[in-house]
């Protein structure tokens, strides 16, 4: 297939695009650093864009991919970051569709979203996609970002993806240390709920997407068994046999980070229900699981 892609050097596109490559497809990568993308992926057969406005639609391709979007917690939300957040999600997402429907031969969208658009639910099982929560922030944001995805007159895949779990970057990465260090603890209460999927499963479900051309609508990409941050620390200590006595309370959460604790302290119980309908089969069901595989015994 011939394939656009956008957030192509972010945590999923990275892993992703080694995949597609290998399975023959052609590749063509929205980036705001080319030299950044031709580092990352030196393969010669890749083609870089550095804006929209060099294509007049995007009828040449089959797929659009896209998954850009500024870090979400990377930097303090002031009104100026909070635009940035916005631009980089919204705006980007409203010119795909604006090229997609410039074109008489429409590829299909399978475009980034986030389980922030459950907002906090609190033990309730997030199990039908089409619920949502609009009293935060992170929320808000979602929703924009999908509405401006659904703008395209095409076929079109909603990825509400969790927290995506790997070594080798996002949120995993930043805690390791300090699990290792025997510094770390439950945030807050402990008792809500994060929604978490596998670097690996998260690459798969995309790729699932793609060759599935049935599937359409929002899918959560998150792991079968979500777990609550409690149980989420004390299996990631255990896996790295270390211990984790230092809890966060959440009043230290919300003075240190601002309207970002709320992505720590939401609970979102939430449940793949339309990609295990639609025949998706995960290779990391449970977050034990996946830390065994990452950290095996010795």
């Amino acid at each position: 297939m011939n394939i656009f892609i956008t957030g192509g050097t972010g945590l999923i596109g990275q892993a992703l695009i080694p995949v597609l490559l290998n399975q023959q497809h052609q590749l063509s990568l929205l980036t705001r650093s080319e030299k950044k993308a031709r580092r990352l992926f030196p393969q010669k057969n890749l083609r870089f864009f550095t804006s929209l406005t060099e294509l007049k639609n995007l009828d040449e391709f089959e797929v659009v991919i896209n998954l850009a979007g500024e870090p979400i917690f990377a930097k303090a939300w002031s009104e100026a970051q909070k635009a940035t957040l916005f631009n980089s999600r919204v705006k980007l997402t409203e010119q795909i569709a604006l090229l997609i429907n410039a074109g008489l031969n429409p590829p299909r969208l399978i475009s980034a979203s986030a389980t922030g658009i459950y907002g906090d639910g609190g033990d309730q099982l997030m199990n039908d996609e089409n619920s949502t929560a609009f009293n935060t922030f992170s929320a808000r944001l979602c929703q924009a970002w999908e509405s401006a995805a659904l703008q395209a007159k095409t076929t079109v895949c909603l990825l509400r993806t969790g927290i995506v779990l790997s070594p080798k970057g996002g949120a995993l990465a930043k805690m390791l240390p300090l699990y290792r260090l025997n510094l770390a603890g439950r945030l807050g209460s402990g008792k809500q709920y994060w929604a978490w999927i596998a670097l690996e499963d998260a690459v798969n479900a995309v790729l699932f997407l793609i060759s599935n051309l049935d599937c359409k609508g929002i899918y959560n990409l998150t792991a079968p068994h979500p777990v609550t941050n409690s149980e989420f620390n004390r299996e990631l200590a255990a896996a790295l046999h270390r211990c984790a006595p230092f809890p966060v309370p959440a009043f230290a959460l919300k003075l240190a980070l601002g309207e970002r604790a709320d992505m720590l302290l939401e609970s979102q119980n939430v449940f793949p229900k339309r990609l295990l309908e639609a025949g998706f089969k995960f290779q990391y069901v449970n977050l034990k699981q996946y830390f065994t595989s990452l950290f095996p015994k010795k």
